[in-house]
């Protein structure tokens, strides 16, 4: 492994003026294209390559494609949060204030990635007339915590990277709707990415319970760096998240081990309800 020309790539990749409005607006853009470009290009291979997709609904289709281009978001948030977690001295020294070219560039093309999803999910939801309020209501935190980030150069990026690192249950997830979809559901790989996506999901709680210790631990020093607004939309958002988001997902997460649901409907209906049951017989039956 040649360092000199990883530090050359790097440099080639991150060095940008974060400073510059239009080069964090560039960015952001880039972000947002990137993956409404994916999710687009998922659509058209699926139609090409895949007999079964074609036979899904529109609601199905649009749903597996933004699962699919979560994934993908999902693997890049892991890489950088991981890195800012346990590698990077710069980010081990100085939980509050610290800043990163690498980073800089991570958290505004996953800016542009929360932005691309919430227009999508909307769109969905409007047209599908559904709505999954706790879906909803973690993206626009997600987005109103970037946004903040986006306009203040001085925020430090460890506590956001932590935040993009909760996404590590994406891949997981990802794989649960292909399965399910391909008629796949109740396999053994179904049930032991199952048990993956559950320990994940207990995974995001822990590191739930790091960014309040960090934000405890320098409680002054992280209002002064992110400003009392944003430092109150993050601590909603966490709180949130540690109180009913990441325990609810956990709870729907175990309760697929007992048979795949369709959760993209209302709450009230996937918790009480058996319209949103799936499995690989109905999903067969469905196909003929």
């Amino acid at each position: 492994m040649n360092l000199e020309n990883d530090d050359a790539m790097s440099r080639v990749i991150f060095d940008w003026d974060y400073v510059l409005w239009d080069v964090r607006l560039k960015l952001v853009a880039a972000g947002f294209f990137i993956y409404l470009g994916v999710f687009l290009l998922v659509h058209w291979l699926s139609s090409w390559i895949i007999t079964s997709y074609r036979n899904l609904s529109a609601k199905e289709k649009v749903f597996s494609n933004i699962a699919i281009t979560r994934g993908l978001l999902g693997i890049q948030s892991c890489v950088a949060g991981l890195w800012a977690l346990l590698i990077d001295p710069v980010f081990q020294a100085d939980q509050v204030y610290s800043q990163q070219k690498w980073s800089w560039f991570h958290c505004l093309i996953a800016s542009g990635y929360i932005l691309a999803e919430n227009v999508l999910v909307h769109v969905s939801n409007i047209v599908f007339r559904i709505c999954d309020v706790f879906m909803v209501v973690h993206h626009l935190f997600a987005f109103a915590v970037l946004l903040g980030l986006i306009t203040n150069v001085k925020c430090g990026h460890y506590l956001p990277l932590m935040g993009l690192l909760l996404e590590m249950s994406a891949p997981s997830i990802c794989i649960y709707w292909m399965l399910v979809r391909i008629g796949c559901a109740n396999t053994f790989f179904w049930k032991a990415n199952q048990w993956v996506l559950i320990h994940m999901q207990h995974c995001r709680m822990v590191l739930a319970y790091h960014m309040w210790w960090v934000c405890i631990s320098n409680w002054n020093d992280v209002v002064e760096n992110l400003g009392l607004p944003h430092f109150i939309v993050f601590l909603m958002g966490l709180s949130t998240l540690t109180l009913i988001l990441n325990p609810y997902w956990i709870y729907r997460s175990t309760r697929r081990l007992f048979g795949p649901v369709d959760w993209n409907f209302s709450f009230f209906t996937a918790v009480f309800g058996s319209s949103g049951k799936l499995n690989s017989e109905t999903f067969q039956k469905k196909k003929k």
